[in-house]
């Protein structure tokens, strides 16, 4: 019998103890090759982009020669104005990409030896770079559609008779939001958050390709995707396939973001739940290459993604609105 990916050697190229044992000059030139990687780790200016720079002996920063602006490994990018160190935050990426069903914040400040604050802040920079990858993504071929509810905890009544069907609509918080996501067969996903599935088929089209073969459950809400594709349904109150209509794919996706929400955040807020549902898409499609390739990847996500207009400050907006 063929050993699972996972449990390969290929599997495993990232060594989290080589990364933690790194000098501060080892993670600064590794930061630097992975920034500039297509100019073989030498310094770009993040303005104009003019490879001609000045190096400062006494400061780890550039300066132009050609709009003589002043910028270090990090400037410009979502770690701007970082206060903890080049090292540490080659671990955080570390820790990040290992954790199957995603990493809390709370586990990654203990890893870390940061405040809670701190590595909130640096995971939801994470997931918003890897996320940005999803921005202009289009699918075709074979697509499989489907939705699940995630959020909006009902806490039960102690006694018996005093319980409800938190099922039910009316017994809800108004926190649920349903994850829609729209995933081809061997290929890339896309999801999207939604109050319902039946206004995610305007944003379907817009993803989905012209000609390709969608694959959806029996819920209504697919209804309306008959007239823009060739539409292939399977009633799951009978069984699970049906033939090659299957959604399958959507299922597995599923199954990580909710074990992600059980098993390791317990508790997602709807504003942030599009950043979950993106980074556990990006896990999925991403889950037979190696961990050190992910690393990479996650990493020059990082570093390729412009300052967080979100994340930036949040912790200060938060007080100050508060007061």
């Amino acid at each position: 019998m063929a050993q699972h990916f996972l449990l390969s050697k290929q599997a495993r190229t990232l060594s989290l103890a080589k990364v933690i044992r790194m000098s501060d000059a080892e993670a600064y030139e590794a930061f630097k090759a992975i920034r500039w990687a297509e100019n073989n780790g030498e310094a770009v200016c993040p303005r104009c982009g003019s490879v001609e720079v000045y190096t400062y002996a006494a400061r780890k920063i550039f300066k132009c020669k050609g709009c003589e602006a002043q910028f270090s490994v990090t400037t410009a990018t979502i770690f701007a104005s970082r206060k903890m160190s080049i090292r540490n935050l080659l671990a955080a990426i570390a820790i990040f990409v290992n954790g199957a069903k995603g990493m809390s914040a709370l586990q990654l400040s203990r890893d870390l030896d940061c405040q809670y604050k701190t590595a909130f802040v640096l995971a939801h920079k994470l997931r918003e770079a890897m996320g940005a990858e999803l921005k202009d993504r289009k699918l075709s071929g074979h697509v499989e559609v489907d939705g699940a509810y995630f959020g909006g905890y009902v806490k039960p009544e102690n006694r018996k008779e005093d319980r409800k069907d938190r099922r039910l609509k009316e017994n809800q918080t108004g926190k649920r939001r349903v994850v829609v996501i729209v995933r081809e067969r061997g290929g890339k996903s896309y999801p999207e958050v939604f109050r319902s599935e039946d206004q995610s088929v305007e944003m379907i089209r817009s993803r989905v390709e012209a000609g390709t073969t969608v694959y959806a459950d029996e819920a209504s809400s697919w209804d309306a995707l008959h007239g823009s594709y060739d539409t292939k349904r399977v009633n799951h109150s009978i069984n699970f396939k049906d033939e090659d209509a299957c959604t399958n794919q959507a299922e597995s996706y599923f199954s990580r973001l909710r074990r992600a929400e059980i098993g390791t955040h317990h508790l997602i807020s709807g504003r942030y739940l599009v950043a979950y549902a993106r980074e556990m898409a990006w896990r999925e499609d991403n889950r037979r290459v190696s961990n050190g390739e992910q690393f990479l990847m996650a990493a020059g996500a990082a570093l390729g993604h412009p300052v967080s207009r979100q994340w930036k400050g949040y912790w200060q907006r938060r007080a100050a609105f508060t007061i």
